[in-house]
């Protein structure tokens, strides 16, 4: 695979047209992600309803796969309760670190499986995961305070 496969056309489109790009005010959790190897940021908002992310937005800086993988996993776990939302964030790290998904999470993952290709360019994989990793720390901030 070279580098332009990895830059699919649906990466691209999410990085020129991100969905759900923005802040949410006010959210109920918010988490902040930084990847100090390539200077890439992205901060994540979230309302939550119970156990359930009812709007997830994001801003940031970065790439063309940081950018699209916060645009698509906004897409993702919008509507899904917390559990989903970690399992699904599960399925697509270790997609993207080059560990097969558990079987029969295809539906699961769905258009993320676009990020498949990140996980034969190991600089990249903090790139792919940087929103995700900032949405479980938002998740898990929520959690905390419920307790």
């Amino acid at each position: 695979m070279d580098l332009g496969n990895l830059y699919q056309d649906v990466i691209l489109e999410h990085n020129r047209n991100p969905r759900n790009w923005g802040e949410l005010s006010p959210p109920s959790e918010r988490a902040d992600g930084r990847n100090p190897m390539c200077g890439d940021e992205v901060t994540v908002w979230l309302k939550l309803d119970g156990d359930r992310i009812t709007e997830v937005t994001f801003v940031g800086t970065g790439c063309a796969i940081s950018k699209a993988s916060a645009s698509m996993m906004t897409q993702a776990v919008k509507g899904k309760t917390v559990a989903e939302a970690e399992s699904t964030f599960e399925q697509f790290h270790a997609m993207v670190t080059g560990h097969h998904p558990s079987p029969g999470t295809d539906a699961m993952l769905g258009k993320l499986k676009v990020f498949a290709g990140v996980a034969r360019f190991p600089a990249r994989v903090k790139c792919a995961s940087l929103s995700w990793h900032a949405l479980r720390e938002a998740l898990e901030s929520g959690k905390a305070r419920q307790r």
